[in-house]
């Protein structure tokens, strides 16, 4: 039994959504950012970043968004959540997950943790001030050069789904207008029309 631990509204959605889709055996206990729970002695022995997803195997801890969803992809190759039979187009999977990690991620992050970039908190305004255009660049790029549709990486649905899907939820928080991207917009339509999303926002509504 595998067990996520999550907050609502993070990139642990992609995880979560993940399970569901390879119809894995798994329990999620949910964090509170609001009381520092993440922070608290009990969960930093889980995973000392004090970030979520946390995913607890009966081979120890697994963190970070691109290798919990590959690991997913992997031990329930029934789903058929990536190529794993071709080592090139899981590389690509990689290499999509890895950008909205590194990239898309670190971009909409300098709106809420600009402290971990700067210590003058007029650093923090301007910082803010740039997410509209940083994402929508992101965005942009996605749209025009990475997504193949209707899925991201063509015809055959993959945990890159689950993770896009995630991040393109960020966007009207982030100042994008998601109308400017009618791929992505598609894409995300076609997600929350599948039965384990819908399963997985209910979780984390309830």
């Amino acid at each position: 039994m595998l067990k996520l631990y999550y907050v609502p509204g993070t990139c642990a959605l992609a995880s979560h959504i993940a399970l569901a889709e390879a119809g894995a055996p798994y329990t999620t206990e949910r964090l509170d950012f609001k009381t520092n729970q993440q922070n608290s002695p009990g969960y930093l022995k889980i995973n000392p970043k004090g970030r979520v997803p946390a995913l607890v195997t009966d081979r120890g801890v697994l963190t970070e968004t691109p290798a919990v969803l590959a690991y997913i992809a992997q031990t329930f190759p029934q789903a058929k959540l990536a190529p794993l039979e071709d080592a090139f187009e899981f590389a690509k999977v990689q290499a999509f997950n890895s950008y909205l990690c590194s990239t898309v991620h670190v971009n909409h992050a300098h709106k809420g943790r600009g402290y971990r970039w700067a210590a003058d908190e007029s650093s923090f305004v301007d910082m803010k001030t740039m997410i509209p255009k940083t994402m929508a660049a992101s965005f942009g790029l996605i749209e025009r050069d990475m997504l193949k549709g209707p899925w991201v990486m063509g015809e055959n649905y993959t945990v890159c789904d689950a993770y896009l899907y995630t991040l393109t939820l960020w966007l009207d928080g982030d100042g994008v207008d998601l109308a400017t991207l009618p791929k992505v917009k598609a894409h995300r339509a076609a997600m929350e029309q599948r039965p384990a999303v819908q399963k997985v926002l209910a979780e984390q509504k309830a």
